[in-house]
């Protein structure tokens, strides 16, 4: 059996382990086969991998010194599909992204200095760069500390992230139909790609309150079969070709907040509706209704003054804020920050058959 050094760990509302990328082949397909195989892809339970069986604990972080002369890590970033034994290195994961800055200090690639260390992330799938800023009190990382997070029991040390350049994290452009709006069977979306490329879309346009448990959403074929089809339509406009094998764009439902918040929120992976929302979601739709226009912008219409601008996310599990501030008046160049935390749940080795990438070969 091959051992492969690993550390398994919340990161957010997501979990999964993060190894060194020095500890995998650096072949993509051999990587790839490794990692399906480690976490239990093709089974719904992932019964024979350390996966969760479900889309935010089938993720897999690699990280590395980084190459780039303006960060300290390269983050890459892998969704192992459940059901299917498939690895998607298209989309960033916000999320994971939390457990990297930690990973990263205490396996020696970033120094630790004073009471929070600061570590530039580039996100690999993306070429976007983040600073996470770490407790490290006494010259240690610290995963206890007193801030919650919706979605996850308990209370755990603050991980503060700063998206820098996330505008065009894929396709190269905020908006990347060139259009504010589009039309897609008849229903009025915004295609913007900050942070993660996404369709917004007012959840009414689809016989939705907006209000929906993600159980309700996902128990309605006709919603989720209208939802793909507009997803894949959008795919195409946005320049990223036929959609019906990638997790991007994501389709989300956008509401009016019904707690006091900006805007209410149904993200899906793109078939499952997230329990919660996903960071890169986040950072994507709060600068959204900040453009004029936009499907998010027009259930808000709100108006913004001064640079610092508070969104409030509310989503299935409770509420994300999210801190925008402005570079100018462009909005490609707002930076977006939010307050997540990230545990160690263990360390150790993770243990696959050492033909792995033959018995992967053979399963296709």
């Amino acid at each position: 059996m091959l051992h492969i050094p690993c550390v398994l760990m919340r990161g957010g509302t997501s979990k999964g382990p993060l190894i060194l990328a020095s500890d995998l082949p650096s072949d993509p397909q051999e990587r790839d086969d490794i990692l399906l195989a480690l976490m239990g892809a093709g089974h719904e339970l992932e019964i024979d991998g350390i996966g969760g069986g479900a889309p935010q604990t089938s993720k897999v972080a690699i990280v590395s010194r980084s190459t780039h002369p303006d960060a300290d890590v390269d983050y890459l970033f892998a969704q192992i599909m459940v059901k299917e034994r498939r690895v998607d290195t298209t989309p960033n994961c916000g999320n994971m992204l939390c457990a990297v800055g930690p990973f990263a200090l205490e396996k020696g690639l970033v120094a630790i200095d004073g009471q929070i260390t600061r570590v530039r992330i580039r996100n690999v799938n993306t070429g976007t760069f983040v600073d996470a800023d770490i407790q490290t009190p006494e010259g240690t990382v610290t995963y206890e500390g007193t801030t919650a997070i919706d979605g996850v029991p308990g209370f755990a040390a603050p991980v503060g992230l700063t998206f820098l350049n996330a505008a065009g994290s894929k396709t190269g452009k905020l908006l990347p139909t060139h259009r504010v709006t589009d039309t897609f069977d008849g229903m009025e979306v915004t295609c913007i790609d900050m942070a993660m490329p996404m369709v917004l879309i007012h959840a009414a346009s689809l016989g939705k309150t907006g209000n929906e448990s993600p159980q309700e959403l996902e128990s309605d074929p006709d919603f989720l079969q209208r939802l793909e089809s507009i997803r894949q339509q959008a795919g195409k406009a946005m320049g990223l070709g036929d959609v019906s094998q990638k997790v991007i764009p994501k389709p989300v439902l956008l509401s009016a907040p019904q707690a006091g918040g900006t805007l209410q929120v149904r993200y899906f992976m793109p078939h499952i509706c997230h329990k919660s929302l996903a960071i890169t979601g986040a950072i994507g739709i709060a600068c959204a209704t900040e453009i004029t226009g936009s499907v998010a912008e027009k259930i808000t219409n709100r108006k913004t003054t001064g640079e610092a601008i508070r969104v409030s996310l509310e989503h299935p599990s409770g509420e994300i804020t999210v801190d925008l501030t402005r570079q100018g008046n462009n909005v490609e160049n707002m930076r977006a920050s939010v307050i997540r935390t990230a545990r160690k749940l263990f360390s150790g080795n993770v243990y696959v058959p050492e033909n792995a990438h033959e018995l992967m070969s053979v399963a296709e």
